[in-house]
């Protein structure tokens, strides 16, 4: 899958634990393309951030528009559930913004698919909720064969033992 990583504020972003990244462009310059998926990381406060966000708002109004995925993890439901994405669908978040699941019916599961939303609860199942985005975008099939190629990748490396 081609992969555009868009920052809220710019293209050097440093997250609430230090972490600095680079992302591909700005998110008001990610506005022109038509996405398959959009994809709202969690965190605090860059889920506030990313609400607060115009640029945000309109990639996912297109994005939903033309038919695609909308995804979000951790407390960024929060961003779906303010804009109406999630009203008569399951979805799940991390514990404590439930609230801001509006319209949707919050389930204990740690990814939820519903239609084209996925939600996930937090970081403990960001490889799951991976999963869940490329078998959305792909099918189930090529999602396992990327956890196969990816386990594989961590025991080369020593990260992981039989």
């Amino acid at each position: 899958a081609e992969v555009t990583l868009a920052g809220v504020g710019g293209t050097e972003l440093c997250g609430s634990h230090g972490i600095r990244i680079t992302a591909d462009v700005a998110a008001e310059d990610a506005l022109s393309v038509a996405y398959d998926m959009a994809v709202v990381p969690g965190g605090m406060p860059g889920t506030n951030h990313m609400d607060a966000c115009e640029a945000v708002d309109t990639v996912l109004k297109t994005t939903a528009a033309n038919g695609g995925y909308l995804a979000a993890i951790c407390a960024a439901p929060l961003v779906l559930g303010k804009r109406g994405y999630l009203k008569g669908k399951e979805a799940i978040c991390f514990p404590g913004f439930e609230e801001d699941l509006i319209g949707a019916t919050a389930l204990p599961d740690g990814v939820v698919r519903d239609g084209n939303v996925i939600t996930a609860r937090g970081m403990g199942v960001a490889l799951d909720f991976g999963l869940a985005l490329v078998a959305a975008l792909k099918d189930e099939e090529t999602a396992a064969a990327d956890v196969a190629r990816f386990i594989a990748t961590l025991r080369k490396a020593g990260i992981l033992e039989d």
